[in-house]
């Protein structure tokens, strides 16, 4: 019967049950929990999971958690996010980046999102196939790196809602939603070509990983020019709000659907897009009238799913049932992750001078501030069925909630303690050559 139910509903009756769980719980947050949004609906989501597993073990008959864990199933986390939400959220993140401000960051913005991903997972792997030899875990090695390149990537939705808070200098905000922004595309073409090795049993071969890279990264990037261009040359053609407003949702879905079936990268494509849009085409190509509501119509689009985006985070607990070896990997897990930020920050930026970031303090902000979300989650749930999968999984998730509840929770105080030991710096940040951290 309940198999029944949950098959009888439609794609619409998902999505609306989404909605109005997301409206309901941030309804509850805003007026008596009163976390910060993103907090507050991955704590209910993660709560709402357990009370469901908690009621199904005490009375059986019920098998709500079975329910929920058919309708998650139905609903393709990972091909819900990566196919469908990402390239929504990364455009509407791009819009607001200030590209001159980025580009006197380029440097940098473009070795934490390339050399840093790439050091971080190979950080990741190693410490993680530690870990598991310490434990006791017979898998191949290459799993600890592909391990390593769904964790790598920082999370846009998070990190931009962190900055939008706070008033942190301009640059460092373009700085790090840059950087965010565009090492999700790199992390997800890194995570492709691992995967893609491990799961074929083929040896990885640098040479051919890097011709890959190139294909997915540079075509991903080609495309988002493409698009991004003929969108801004369209709404220079006309001054109608309305129409203009839907152009631009036809660049977001009509070029994410042409980078999947070129098999190039589409969130790379999305940040691109998003950016020459948000500069060029906001400054050469709409009038105010028509800034103001594209800014308020990617603004809402952008709230609605990452609503729902961090309350699937909290459901998608009820998927895990770790044991005790699975419990430490994750555990461990969360310092990997960190001290591999650390690292790959320090390796990105400190070795070579020029490209350090000008406002004081910026390293930690980006340490501490290397959140992770969605994107670890539905990368972790896209390998194939297994106990690897399950030890992937827990560690994954572990590392999620530990950036979602505790990180994203304490960057802001981070930001503040920043501001009132380096303030005088930081007034004079825009002017102000290359700072140490």
């Amino acid at each position: 019967m309940h198999d029944t139910a949950a098959a009888a509903l439609s794609p619409f009756d998902i999505a609306a049950l989404l909605v109005v769980a997301a409206a309901v719980f941030g309804y509850i947050n805003h007026h008596y929990i009163r976390l910060p949004h993103v907090i507050g609906l991955t704590i209910m989501g993660a709560l709402a999971a357990v009370v469901l597993t908690v009621l199904n073990a005490l009375v059986p008959s019920i098998t709500l958690d079975d329910s929920v864990s058919r309708l998650l199933e139905r609903l393709n986390f990972t091909q819900t996010l990566l196919q469908g939400m990402l390239s929504f959220l990364l455009f509407a993140g791009a819009l607001h980046v200030d590209l001159d401000r980025l580009k006197a960051d380029w440097l940098p913005v473009l070795l934490l999102s390339t050399v840093g991903v790439i050091i971080s997972t190979v950080v990741v792997g190693v410490a993680a196939w530690g870990v598991g030899m310490l434990l006791g875990v017979q898998i191949a090695p290459i799993w600890y790196f592909v391990f390593g390149a769904l964790i790598s990537p920082t999370d846009p939705v998070s990190v931009l809602g962190v900055l939008r808070e706070e008033n942190v200098p301009a640059s460092l905000q373009s700085a790090v939603a840059g950087e965010s922004l565009f090492n999700d595309g790199v992390g997800i073409v890194v995570f492709t070509i691992l995967l893609g090795a491990a799961v074929t049993g083929a040896d990885f071969s640098l040479g051919e990983g890097a011709r890959l890279f190139v294909i997915e990264a540079g075509g991903g990037v080609a495309i988002g020019l493409l698009i991004g261009w003929l969108g801004f040359r369209a709404l220079r053609s006309m001054d109608e709000y309305t129409l203009e407003v839907l152009i631009t949702l036809a660049v977001v879905m009509g070029g994410y659907a042409l980078c999947s079936q070129l098999h190039v990268s589409g969130p790379l494509a999305m940040a691109v897009a998003g950016l020459l849009i948000g500069n060029q085409g906001a400054n050469l190509a709409m009038s105010d009238q028509t800034l103001d509501y594209v800014n308020k119509f990617w603004e809402l689009v952008d709230e609605v799913l990452n609503s729902v985006l961090f309350l699937l985070i909290g459901l998608e607990v009820i998927a895990l049932a770790p044991g005790l070896r699975e419990l430490v990997f994750g555990l461990a897990a969360i310092v990997i992750t960190l001290a591999a930020r650390a690292i790959a920050v320090g390796g990105a930026i400190k070795a070579i001078p020029a490209a350090r970031l000008s406002t004081p303090g910026s390293g930690r902000v980006l340490w501490w501030g290397g959140l992770r979300g969605g994107i670890s989650v539905a990368l972790a749930l896209s390998l194939p069925e297994g106990s690897t999968r399950d030890l992937l999984l827990a560690a994954t998730f572990a590392a999620v909630l530990f950036s979602v509840l505790v990180q994203r929770a304490t960057l802001g105080k981070l930001i503040d303690g920043l501001k009132a030991s380096h303030s005088p710096a930081m007034e004079k940040s825009e002017q102000s050559g290359p700072s140490s951290d």
